[in-house]
């Protein structure tokens, strides 16, 4: 049997209408990923044009939020045709916010997240708190039956201290609160690695910078967007790469990605 290389890449892109504007598809033609997974589109379906759709030689699958408008919203681009798609995980109040992509690629399983962000009000960290724990509940039957799975997207918490440039100052904020690292510490505690942290214990590098006080440009940043991938994946020798593309710019995010070579497909 075979082995296929695969590049993927995730990206809140803040607004796809607004990073169309900004070179989004020099962007996207330079990374050239297999598989690009988009969050915080921020798009209705009416507002999906053919130029956002059709792109090269990607298919292309969207989810958007159904509850408010100009709001959450995720997208994949892909070159490897999926055996089957779903859109959320049977739970309306957050399958209404157009946050999951689950493709099936017959020897891996691919999910796509705009995890909630917590920072609104108590009762929106208690739905992303929820959000986390029925997730993974739904992603934990299939990691029981031995799939490979590759979760991906924007999880809107820093792990630990290396993982943004100010801890100490924002501890008491959501994105770096004890209760949210907990669940970062959960995550990998039942088997989900951290592809870039397993790679690079030590290095820093940061994937968000608030559009305030010239963050990025002093690279004031935190890392809140990861490729988490099951045992398994590491167990067979498949990734070859993760990355956190700081050079992309158009969005308060930029890319990251991972490098795979897996059993043909």
């Amino acid at each position: 049997m075979g082995q296929k290389n695969i590049k993927m890449i995730s990206w809140n892109v803040n607004g796809l209408r607004a990073v169309i504007k900004k070179d989004f598809h020099k962007s996207l033609k330079n990374m050239d990923a297999d598989i690009v997974a988009l969050q915080e589109t921020k798009l209705q379906e009416p507002q999906l044009t053919e130029k956002m759709k059709n792109i090269d030689d990607y298919e292309s699958y969207w989810s958007f939020s159904t509850v408010k408008k100009g709001y959450s919203g995720v997208g994949v681009y892909t070159r490897i045709k999926p055996r089957n798609i779903k859109y959320g995980i049977g739970v309306s109040k957050y399958d209404d916010e157009g946050r999951i992509i689950e493709l099936d690629f017959k020897n891996f399983i691919f999910f796509n997240i705009y995890f909630p962000n917590g920072q609104m009000s108590e009762e929106r960290l208690q739905y992303k708190l929820y959000f986390y724990r029925n997730f993974f509940e739904y992603i934990d039957a299939y990691k029981d039956k031995g799939k490979c799975l590759i979760i991906t997207g924007d999880y809107n918490t820093a792990h630990n201290e290396i993982d943004l440039k100010h801890p100490k100052a924002n501890e008491k904020r959501s994105g770096f609160l004890r209760i949210e690292r907990d669940w970062m510490d959960r995550i990998i505690n039942n088997g989900y690695i951290d592809t870039f942290r397993y790679l690079y214990p030590d290095r820093v590098k940061y994937s968000w910078w608030t559009y305030r006080f010239n963050a990025r440009a002093n690279n004031a940043g935190w890392r809140i967007d990861y490729f988490f991938v099951t045992q398994n994946i590491i167990d067979k020798g498949w990734l070859r790469q993760a990355f956190i593309d700081n050079d992309v710019y158009g969005s308060d995010h930029c890319p990251v990605g991972i490098d795979l070579k897996i059993d043909s497909l």
